[in-house]
């Protein structure tokens, strides 16, 4: 018997396509909080704590180039969610960084005892704010 595969043509009925788009892996619990309004309405909050800029570039240390860096932004875990889960909505451990110094700190490059004193005096500026 025979069947068509859109991808072969016409092969036999237990063909296996080996050009066929493997199923998504489940999303892991960790995709699942990124994409969580928690998780939107966290990061925000934390973007505008640290006015849209990358700390360490504000800083001029660890090979910034543009010290108002405000291209590519993101929100860094400083302790990453694998390892302790309470910690994922916590200010005190989320920073605003740009996309080089995300990698350098996701690859232990930028110490986390750094990053967590430029969390620290974002979070105390924070409170004087109020």
């Amino acid at each position: 018997m025979l069947k068509t595969c859109k991808y072969c043509g016409v092969v036999v009925y237990n063909h296996v396509c080996p050009y066929k788009n493997k199923r998504k892996k489940k999303s892991s619990e960790i995709d699942k909080f990124r994409s969580s309004k928690s998780w939107q309405k966290k990061r925000e909050e934390i973007k505008k704590r640290d006015l849209y800029l990358c700390q360490v570039c504000i800083r001029e240390i660890y090979n910034t180039r543009i010290k108002y860096n405000t291209k590519n932004i993101s929100v860094h875990h400083n302790v990453p969610i694998s390892e302790n889960n309470n910690k994922k909505l916590d200010n005190r451990n989320l920073i605003t960084v740009c996309s080089v110094h995300h990698e350098m700190c996701e690859n232990n490059e930028i110490p986390r005892e750094i990053i967590q004193k430029i969390i620290n005096e974002q979070e105390e500026k924070a409170v004087l704010r109020e």
